[in-house]
């Protein structure tokens, strides 16, 4: 089966950070906060095999770009999946505007 080369972007990495944080410090679960990111980067680091299996984006221009998008609990990892290589752009939150926050 064919590997892909996973590279994640500065923004991806600055949304992690965030979402660490605030579980870690405003919710006081540092636990919970290490736990999650553990799995999020599981997924990540999940991508480098079959990334197609992970659903378009329905909204343009993002979906026309080849942008996806992989649920992880209420969390999503935004990726475009090329050749060889998987491009992680955002982790976000899922039940926040994430049209306009991609934009």
């Amino acid at each position: 089966m064919e590997r892909y080369k996973v590279e994640i972007t500065d923004q991806a990495l600055s949304d992690l950070e965030e979402i660490y944080r605030y579980i870690a410090e405003k919710l006081s679960a540092p636990d919970t906060a290490i736990q999650l990111y553990d799995r999020l980067m599981e997924a990540v680091l999940s991508l480098e095999r079959f990334p197609a299996r992970a659903a378009l984006v329905s909204f343009e221009p993002e979906r026309s770009a080849g942008l996806r998008r992989l649920n992880v609990g209420r969390y999503a990892i935004f990726f475009l999946a090329g050749e060889k290589c998987v491009r992680v752009t955002n982790i976000l939150y899922g039940s926040s505007d994430i049209e306009t926050r991609l934009k």
